[in-house]
């Protein structure tokens, strides 16, 4: 994954130079000479003037080459017949620290610290030996955790906690309450990141039980409890932000790979753990014993979870559209319902990429207004619907917009190909919460229009607002005609950084349609500068947004 400077200008929503206008020399015109040859038509013709002397002649020949020369024609300074379109970009803010820091500590790293003191404070009445429990099933507080940091991951999971809220939540309830909902959703990487590096830190404390308790365990369970641990530490090292957003591939083969030798040697750990008899130093592997254990059913639910969506991989046909060297937009067969992203990759196990859906069929989705008899047979509807990946069957088709921004979207442009691998179930995104909202704003820039457009799409209620360089050129007639044809005129805005010589003032965008559009949320898709320059402005003038996340 390349890196933010890396980015290409249709993401970034920088204009592109216009060339510097060509110089032209306007003609001039000599009204002196051409008088004169006038006047010398009309004029009858004289007699020779009478020979000169030398000194004469060379006087007479001076004059007459000075007049000569105050008739060539003078150079013009050269005239810009089209000047450029240069707009000064606006004024950098002032934010305030407290500002920066209220975004910076959001609902992620609120969950994040949430779940990190519990744990920090369990680990610590263990180690005193206060906690007799946490000492006595260590495994199962290793096991809970990160069985439910794989959970919060898993795109099933994932897309019924957005279909509850949805459902139950969609308009009624105060704002507060439902920019609560989205927040807590669009942030619960917040708990898998905690619950990930607390189970890590259990198996730790487990391991270092073990080593004091060497002589009464077996050696084959401390060396697979330090290989757990050792690969479990991979897969949480791999997936740090800075690791994660500039080398996408070294965290996507390690924290997989490393995630999945680790599940299968937490297998080994458990059973071996849960079949050794402190007492009498013998193995005793019993089936209905260790299946009584706690920690062999959370290694079950870990396994589930894992397996799932690698169950609904596919490899489907895939029409490639090429408007320009910088994106590549990728249509599939069926309609996708709005605030979807899919994962695509050219092999069924290596490199998946996530990239918004836009689709403009809106397809089914239960509301409030439901009689509550019918809540059990649409849920269940919903569920064979989704596994099945019927969702939107009334729609045809959906599209990607992939921006060229490193080997594999380069890949797109350069080798387009018939076929890609997919996860059939997608995960949902932020953009899925517009079901809460009785009014919005969808804020994007180059690339970022296609995590946008479906809310639009789907909904005459939200207002699109996209900023680009050399838009209808860079992202070609089938995006623009979505657009043209499919929203009203009145809900989209769209800025040409190239036409219009630069950058708007977003803010002065954001405010004034936030108020003529009577809205309630903001939501925001950009590169890192553009989402931090607009978070801090809506954070500022009190106008509840929420922006790309970079910690998930």
């Amino acid at each position: 994954m390349a890196s933010a400077s890396d980015l290409n200008d249709a993401e970034r929503g920088i204009p592109e130079q216009e060339p510097f206008p060509i110089p032209v020399v306007l003609p001039v015109q000599h009204s002196d000479s051409s008088s004169s040859s006038v006047a010398n038509l009309s004029e009858p013709p004289t007699t020779p003037p009478p020979p000169r002397t030398p000194h004469e002649k060379t006087e007479q020949d001076f004059l007459t080459n000075e007049k000569k020369r105050e008739k060539v024609p003078k150079v013009v300074p050269a005239i810009n017949l089209v000047a450029p379109v240069k707009k000064k970009p606006p004024p950098k803010r002032r934010v305030s620290r407290w500002t920066q820091f209220k975004l910076w500590f959001n609902t992620y790293r609120k969950f994040f610290t949430l779940v990190m003191t519990l744990n920090l404070v369990g680990i610590l009445l263990a180690a005193l030996n206060v906690w007799a429990y946490a000492r006595k099933y260590t495994g199962a507080l290793v096991l809970g955790n990160l069985f439910t940091a794989i959970l919060i991951r898993n795109e099933l999971f994932g897309r019924f906690l957005y279909f509850t809220v949805n459902t139950l939540f969609a308009k009624w309830p105060p704002l507060w309450f439902r920019l609560g909902c989205t927040s807590v959703l669009q942030h619960l990487g917040g708990i898998h990141s905690g619950c990930a590096t607390s189970g890590f830190l259990w198996l730790i404390f487990k391991v270092t039980l073990i080593f004091i308790q060497h002589q009464s365990n077996h050696d084959v369970i401390l060396v697979f409890g330090v290989l757990t641990n050792l690969l479990v530490a991979i897969s949480i090292a791999s997936a740090f932000p800075w690791v994660r957003n500039t080398h996408h591939n070294l965290f996507e083969r390690h924290h997989r790979f490393a995630g999945w030798v680790g599940l299968v040697s937490t297998w080994v750990f458990v059973v071996l753990g849960d079949s050794y008899d402190l007492e009498t130093h013998q193995w005793d592997p019993n089936g209905t014993h260790i299946a009584r254990q706690q920690d062999f059913w959370f290694a079950a639910g870990m396994t589930l979870f894992v397996l799932i969506p690698w169950a609904c991989i596919r490899e489907v046909k895939v029409d490639v559209e090429i408007p320009s060297p910088k994106v590549a937009v990728l249509r599939f067969e069926r309609g996708m319902q709005q605030g979807l992203l899919a994962r695509i990759s050219r092999s069924s196990i290596m490199e998946y990429h996530a990239f918004g859906i836009i689709s403009y069929v809106q397809p089914y989705l239960p509301s409030i207004r439901t009689p509550r008899s019918m809540a059990p047979l649409l849920f269940l509807s919903w569920i064979v619907d989704v596994m099945s990946f019927r969702e939107g069957k009334k729609s045809a088709e959906h599209y990607l917009i992939c921006g060229v921004q490193g080997d594999f979207t380069r890949s797109l442009v350069e080798n387009p190909p018939k076929y890609i691998w997919t996860r059939q179930l997608k995960f949902a995104g932020v953009s899925n919460t517009s079901y809460l909202y009785k009014r919005g704003i969808r804020v994007c820039t180059g690339t970022g229009l296609g995590a946008a457009l479906s809310t639009c799409l789907q909904s005459p209620n939200w207002f699109l607002i996209w900023i680009g360089s050399d838009q209808e050129k860079t992202f070609g007639p089938t995006i623009s005609g979505l657009i043209h044809n499919k929203l009203n005129p009145d809900q989209y805005l769209l800025w040409d950084s190239k036409q219009r010589g630069g950058r708007p003032d977003v803010m002065k965008l954001i405010k004034e349609t936030y108020e003529s559009w009577n809205a309630e949320v903001v939501f925001i898709t950009s590169n890192w500068q553009g989402n931090k320059e607009m978070m801090e402005g809506c954070k500022e003038a009190g106008i509840p947004a929420f922006g790309t996340l970079w910690d998930f």
